[in-house]
């Protein structure tokens, strides 16, 4: 198998981009006209499928080679696309006016309509702007794309972007948007080749997306892959190779600077200095982070076949992807295949998608607390410990590998030896695709049937092999565990489609009903004590010779649905939309299962009144909405309450035991959908011949319902967890404004721009019955979840923190101070005493207060494309602003702790008191003996870790060349195009940490 990828990469990086078409070239030659018969000059002429195009001269007409039978697409500022098919003759077109961008087709879900007849909030993502980018992923890819979208991604191989339309809703389940691939709800997450994409639309208010009803208070991403289309058989293929690295780093000290610092650090402790620092004579100096970081490596490969007659066509693909990414033993490879197709006869009509992939990540193991953080430990690990040496050589650590010693201690993890000593393989194998039958039954009104399916297999290998990675650490035994589970998602449609006109009046309604089934199950076995041949381990359970566990889990879902719509235009001016859904899920309680979800939305185009005047303004619409959503972030079976069998008591003067049952999850009777109501006014408008478009829209959102976790003690039968009940609001309200400007260009040279710009506030209304605040005897208005905190009257997650107030610099102002009076010293950080208690000691949770939130206040994306006869240049900028971010490696670095120091800090001392860095020593207890001076220093609640977390990054830059027809008509080539881009090439923030876009 990877030999024949092997191959297949070597023959699609040979063809350089191309799109293949074995037909004869020719010069084809035509003159376009407007409906008045005047020339239309700069009209652009494409050879459809590739980047090959010419502009019509002041007498509108224009020259172009294209091959005989291929597609020619002809489009001018103010005038309806045409396409035409090259015969041999000349061409004659007269184009029709139209409203530009506003007249392209978007799918709002079960029904298509006119951007320009939108009467909800919906944006249209540029799918060529989209796939310029080297991505593993979809989600990752709408960064800075559409208005209102939020997108923060991690970078390591096979990892998902997490993404986030107008702000969260929700506290318990997670904020990602409902994803429809092809009418099959689907997360088109690293599995999904973004390459099969065609289009893709933002469903964001309640006008747009309650036709999905329970399930799209999130917003919906409505996806449609690739068709095949009339014409001849083509050919096309792409490739493209990346390399990536870790943008920056930080500078830490080398052997020697660390020894020279940390003796300083245990001299002004007062701790002796271990014996390894002290008698450190050379010799070692590892640079951790060219041990663990690496230049990553990205391919990524695409064929494919499509054509098709007036009555059939077909799309068919195939990709490979390899990621290797920047940290040692990471890395994701994916293998996809796609078969699109469609064909009719009579008033039948038969269309299908399917996509079969296969998709392996590598990594060491993650995410659990005895192997860390990577990015803290490549560089906390100590310069003066060795990747591995004989020295270290024992029963425990027999690779030998650099964990430190009592005489050089450290609680940083050797990445090397985990990497070696313990790995995951993850295989995913997933088939997702769907089945429509249309069937006409009058002009005005047809039927679909819809059946759709998603199932993926996946499998998981835990390796662990013998030996330790860190200092003190307790030998634990080889292991192997084997997991093994299956996902199965199936959905049957029936919807009626009705499209009529009367005179003035046009009206276009669908009706449904949805069933929808999600199974999945998961296995899990392992053993200890793998079995050895020589130097080689055996990795099947059955091999090894140990304790064995096993755990499995089962869960099924049940979704019913009916639904409808109706969209009614008079005269182009007044539009309306009225929608209704209804879910029943099994995720709720009995009686509370089946919710109901109507929205309405109105829209007036003034540019068509008769008093109207079009000059600068050549399109004018207003549109209001209001309507409900629903949310389903609810786990399976919440409803239901469990018992712990099998307790005794004794009861009775006899005192005979009794064996009965203790509560051990309590559950409220009334589960039910979070609730979200949400009202949008917008405007869409076009300016100076719809070479300029706007769209602004001005929201406001609230979730009633909203699923808490409600706080109780054990004693009550909560053993199981705290009981998930509807007791929180939360309001979310913002404004959006995106912006589009194409001008008519002639000759050689032309231009677009894009631009989005969204502010978005969120604001916890109510919580419920929180209980009483521990620390002020009051009612509980808040969630506390580690360094943050969501209060009534706040955000969500907003960083509640001790405030830090400068540096002491003499007794005197301690003494003045006295909270930390017991302990602190020159040079130790002030806090805020925000409440005071009246005691010495007096810095607590009390003095908390909120620091900034990590959500953006502002978010703007902007995309140029730019092309000089075969030249093209594309430019995408992203920008954030006003969050804060949490920088806990720095917080891990700064520690004084173990670890190695940064470069460039400027620690207080007596004489260098001009600094914001207290005074150096060591954090740590040694002999039960602290200095509680520095380990308030470095206390992780406070705002000293918290930094601006803006940032302004060029996403992508992009540089291509169509190469020229006299080279490639002797390979039979229709057209080829290089390329080279760079992606994150530079970013402006303040944060001193590796990324500011961060997970």
């Amino acid at each position: 198998m990877k030999k024949r990828l092997h191959y297949f990469a070597l023959a699609t990086i040979a063809a350089l981009l191309l799109s293949l078409n074995l037909y004869a070239q020719q010069t084809v030659r035509g003159t376009l006209r407007s409906p008045s018969g005047e020339a239309l000059a700069g009209a652009t002429v494409t050879v459809k499928g590739t980047n090959r195009s010419v502009a019509t001269d002041v007498n509108g007409q224009f020259t172009i080679d294209a091959p005989t039978g291929s597609t020619l697409v002809i489009s001018s500022v103010g005038f309806q696309n045409r396409e035409v098919t090259v015969t041999g003759a000349d061409i004659n077109e007269t184009l029709q006016q139209s409203e530009g961008t506003l007249s392209e087709v978007v799918v709002i879900g079960y029904q298509t309509v006119r951007k320009r007849d939108l009467t909800g909030a919906t944006s249209v993502v540029n799918t060529e702007n989209t796939q310029r980018l080297a991505s593993r992923s979809l989600p990752e890819q709408l960064q800075g794309m559409a208005a209102g979208v939020a997108v923060r991604t991690g970078g390591a191989p096979g990892q998902e972007a997490v993404v986030n339309i107008r702000g969260l809703s929700t506290v318990f389940g997670n904020g990602n948007p409902l994803y429809v691939i092809d009418g099959m709800f689907s997360d088109p997450n690293t599995t999904v080749n973004p390459n099969d994409i065609e289009s893709i639309q933002v469903l964001k208010d309640a006008s747009a997306a309650a036709i999905y009803g329970s399930r799209a208070g999130n917003g919906v991403i409505i996806i449609t892959t690739k068709k095949g289309k009339e014409g001849p058989l083509k050919i096309g293929a792409t490739a493209r190779y990346s390399i990536a690295n870790v943008p920056q780093t930080y500078d830490m000290m080398n052997a020697s600077e660390f020894v020279a610092t940390a003796k300083t650090a245990y001299q002004n402790t007062g701790f002796p200095v271990p014996a390894g620092i002290a008698n450190y004579t050379g010799g070692v100096n590892t640079n951790w982070a060219d041990e663990i970081l690496r230049t990553g490596h990205l391919q990524d490969y695409n064929l494919n076949l499509s054509g098709g007659s007036k009555n059939a066509n077909i799309f068919i693909s195939g990709s490979y992807l390899k990621d290797e990414g920047t940290l040692l033993g990471h890395s994701f490879e994916r293998a996809a295949f796609r078969i699109n197709s469609e064909a009719s006869r009579g008033r039948f009509k038969i269309s299908q998608n399917l996509m079969l992939s296969n998709s392996n990540r590598h990594a060491p193991v993650q995410g659990n607390f005895e192997v860390g953080n990577p990015w803290v430990d490549v560089f906390s690990s100590l310069p003066i410990i060795p990747v591995r040496n004989n020295s270290y050589i024992n029963f425990s650590n027999p690779g030998g590998y650099g964990i430190g010693t009592d005489d050089i201690p450290t609680f940083s993890r050797n990445l090397v030896a985990i990497n070696d000593l313990w790995k995951v393989k993850s295989n995913f194998f997933k088939a997702l695709g769907n089945v429509y039958l249309d069937f006409k039954i009058f002009n005005s009104l047809s039927y679909r049937f819809n059946a759709a399916g998603e199932t993926s297999l996946d499998h998981t290998n835990v390796l662990r092999k013998p030996g330790i990675y860190s200092w003190r650490a307790n030998l634990a035994p080889s292991s192997v565990e084997e997991g093994r589970g299956q996902f199965l998602n199936t959905m049957l449609e029936h919807t009626l489609n009705f499209n009529k006109r009367f005179n003035d009046h046009s009206i276009s309604a669908v009706i449904g009903l949805s069933d929808q089934a999600i199974n999945d199950e998961y296995s899990s076995g392992s053993r200890t004590n793998l079995a050895l041949f020589g130097s080689d381990y055996f990795t099947t359970i059955n091999s090894a010779t140990g304790a064995n566990g096993s755990t499995g889990t089962l869960g099924k879902t049940y979704i019913n649905s009916y639904f409808g719509r109706v969209n009614y235009n008079l005269k182009d001016k007044y539009l309306a939309s009225f929608t209704f859904r209804s879910d029943k899920s099994s995720l709720f309680s009995p009686n509370f299962r089946r919710g109901y979800f109507p929205s309405g939305a109105v829209s007036w185009r003034i540019s068509n009144e008769n008093f109207f005047n079009k000059g600068v303004i050549s399109d004018l619409k207003v549109r209001a909405s209001y309507g409900i959503l629903g949310l389903a972030g609810l786990g399976r079976y919440q409803y239901t309450g469990f018992l712990n069998q099998g307790t005794r008591a004794i009861f009775g003067a006899n005192q005979a035991e009794v064996t009965g049952g203790t509560q051990a999850r309590l559950v409220p009777g009334d589960l039910k959908w979070e609730r979200k109501a949400t009202a949008n006014v917008g405007v869409d408008a076009a300016f100076l011949n719809n070479t300029i478009t706007a769209t602004l829209d001005l929201f406001r959102s609230k979730t009633d319902d909203v699923l808490i976790e409600q706080p109780l003690p054990g004693y009550l039968g909560n053993l199981g967890g705290n009981p998930v009940v509807n007791i929180g609001t939360i309001e979310n309200k913002g404004i959006e404004l995106e912006l589009g400007y194409r001008p008519r260009m002639s000759g050689d040279f032309t231009w677009n721009v894009a631009a989005n710009f969204s502010v978005i506030r969120n604001e916890i209304l109510a919580l419920g019955n929180l209980g009483i605040d521990p620390t002020t005897g009051k009612p509980r208005n808040y969630l506390q979840s580690g360094n943050t905190r969501s209060q009534v009257g706040g955000s969500i997650g907003e960083y509640y923190v001790l405030r830090t107030d400068g540096i002491f610099q003499t007794q005197k102002e301690i003494d003045d101070h006295k909270a930390q009076a017991d302990y602190a010293k020159p040079g130790d950080i002030r806090y805020l005493n925000l409440v005071d208690g009246g005691s010495k000691d007096d810095i607590n949770d009390q003095d908390r207060e909120f620091a900034g939130s990590p959500w953006p206040k502002f978010t703007t994306g902007l995309q140029g494309n730019l092309s000089y006869k075969d030249f093209t240049l594309n430019i995408q900028l992203y920008g954030a602003f006003g969050q804060k971010l949490y920088n806990d490696v720095i917080r891990g670095l700064d520690a004084m702790e173990y670890s190695n120091y940064r470069k460039g800090l400027s620690y207080w001392t007596p004489t260098n008191t001009n600094t914001s860095t207290p005074r150096l020593g060591v954090s740590y207890a040694v002999n039960g003996v602290a200095d509680r001076g520095i380990q308030s220093n470095v206390r992780g609640n406070s705002d000293r870790w918290i930094e601006d977390g803006s940032y302004l990054r060029l996403r992508n830059l992009e540089l291509g060349y169509t190469l020229p027809k006299s080279f490639l008509g002797s390979l039979h080539l229709s057209d080829s195009r290089i390329f080279v881009s760079g992606q994150n090439l530079f970013t402006i923030t303040k944060y001193q940490g590796l990324d500011p876009d961060i997970i």
